[in-house]
């Protein structure tokens, strides 16, 4: 993080309760919902692959005050990953399947572990490093989604009219953790590359990996929840393809602003092939840091800790 934006990342130890959570949060809006409660599926899995790549970094981390925003971050995204499993039995307590986590982690633990498929050359010392180093980069390539649609969650004032309040607060304070930590990903894969040209070349590299995987994993847990749903209008939203949820996507962001749209998400990673990229400037440390003031559940845990 730049001086000016550099403060403490604290974990905040919230709960919440979804006794109430009606199974479409969002009114009236069964696609929103699907591929937003998608997220739940996919994170748990995914960002204790985060915290284990990052313990794994940190002995390689020279830098004392981006040691100290690593450490805060994998502190929250532990969190994070906690709460949304936590989430899961939301979506069984409304009669549907979790069973796609079984993707999600095949995902991170056989194709990302230590050793893919078995490959265990990759933990001999001259093949480690650099595999960690990649992870490193395939971490900071998400982030910038993450800390991309932060931002949006920020701006965005639909939820809180449209939606159930507990669901809201739960991404919301998420998402303003993603904006407020949006620096760290991008700052240690930077330290661990050793060239400019070599840190720009492949971040490129791994953002063409990422993005269509970021949207087809999005997709397909939204479309594993919607095949359940007991509303046949909302089941038609299992049965469509990839190409048809982005411009479901386009239109229904456009139309009620309760998802991001796939323009947004094309224009996040325009913005990434610039060698003059730096998160930094892709969100708002104060507007973050405000809404986690004000949320019900950063409240509560701040209350009990004080």
């Amino acid at each position: 993080m730049t001086t000016a934006q550099r403060h403490l990342l604290k974990p905040r130890k919230v709960e919440f309760d979804f006794a109430s959570t009606p199974l479409h949060w969002l009114r009236n809006d069964p696609f929103s919902t699907h591929i937003i409660n998608g997220i739940h599926m996919l994170l748990p899995a995914g960002e204790l692959w985060f915290c284990r790549v990052y313990n794994q970094a940190l002995p390689l981390v020279t830098d004392e005050a981006l040691r100290e925003d690593v450490k805060g971050f994998i502190r929250q995204e532990a969190i994070h990953s906690r709460q949304h499993s936590k989430a899961q039995t939301y979506l069984e307590a409304h009669g549907l399947s979790v069973d796609y986590v079984q993707r999600a982690e095949w995902l991170f633990d056989t194709i990302l572990g230590d050793a893919p498929f078995g490959m265990k050359f990759l933990k001999q010392r001259a093949w480690e490093k650099q595999w960690l180093i990649l992870r490193v980069g395939l971490i900071a390539a998400i982030e910038h989604f993450t800390g991309v649609l932060g931002q949006w969650a920020m701006d965005n004032d639909t939820w809180e009219e449209n939606g159930d309040a507990a669901m809201v607060d739960l991404f919301k304070w998420h998402l303003a953790e993603e904006v407020e930590h949006r620096t760290v990903a991008f700052d240690l894969f930077e330290h661990l590359c050793k060239s400019e040209l070599g840190f720009y070349v492949s971040r490129q590299a791994l953002m063409a990996i990422v993005f269509p995987l970021f949207l087809y994993f999005i997709s397909e847990g939204g479309r594993s929840l919607a095949k359940q749903d007991p509303d046949p209008e909302a089941r038609r939203i299992g049965r469509m393809l990839l190409p048809r949820i982005l411009l479901e996507l386009q239109k229904v962001g456009t139309r009620t602003r309760n998802v991001p749209t796939f323009s947004l998400l094309l224009r996040a990673t325009a913005r990434w092939v610039s060698p003059r990229f730096h998160p930094i400037d892709e969100g708002d440390t104060e507007q973050a840091l405000a809404y986690l003031a004000r949320s019900p559940a950063a409240q509560a845990a701040a209350a009990m800790n004080a």
